[in-house]
Formats: structure tokens, sequence, C-alpha cells
């Protein structure tokens, strides 16, 4: 696999984050992501106007982050690493 945190295309990535930069949460999340050894692509929502649009469509119109999203499952809106954990083990 590569680069846990990979900010490239996420071919290899496990989860998408939503993030932006000064997030506590974010930072949180992605030092627990890294640790666990589940990679991801992060997306900062404040360069990428769809990602931020895709987030306020699933935050019930607010820019929350750290959203999360697991491939087959519903986006995660600010997760604990074991609600993804258990995301992945579902999907």
């Amino acid at each position: 696999m590569g680069w846990f945190g990979s900010t490239g295309t996420g071919g290899d990535a496990a989860v998408t984050l939503y993030w932006r930069p000064g997030c506590v949460f974010c930072i949180k999340l992605r030092t627990q992501l890294r640790a666990a050894r589940i990679p991801y692509r992060k997306v900062n929502i404040w360069r990428d106007p769809d990602a931020a649009a895709f987030v306020r469509g699933v935050a019930d119109g607010n820019e929350t982050v750290p959203t999360v999203v697991v491939p087959g499952r519903p986006p995660m809106v600010n997760p604990s690493l074991t609600e993804i954990r258990t995301a992945l083990a579902a999907g």
C-alpha cells in the first residue's frame, strides 16, 4: 500500500477524509488513522469547492470536518476511529 495520508488519487486508500487546515478534530483523526495503519486519501475542502459542497450536502449544510467516506457506506460526519473500523469491516 502507498503512504498513509496520501493526497494523491487514493487508489490504495481505504477511506477518504475531508478536512480543512487548523481543524484539531481532523488532526486527531489523521493521527489515529495512521496509528491504526488505515490508508486514507485526504481532501482539503478549502481548496476543493466540490468537496466543500459534498460535505455541506451530508452535514446539514455545514462544512463539518472531519467527514469520512468508506466506499459502499454512508458518509460519516466527525466519526470515531471505532466507527470507521466498523464501516470498513461491514464494507
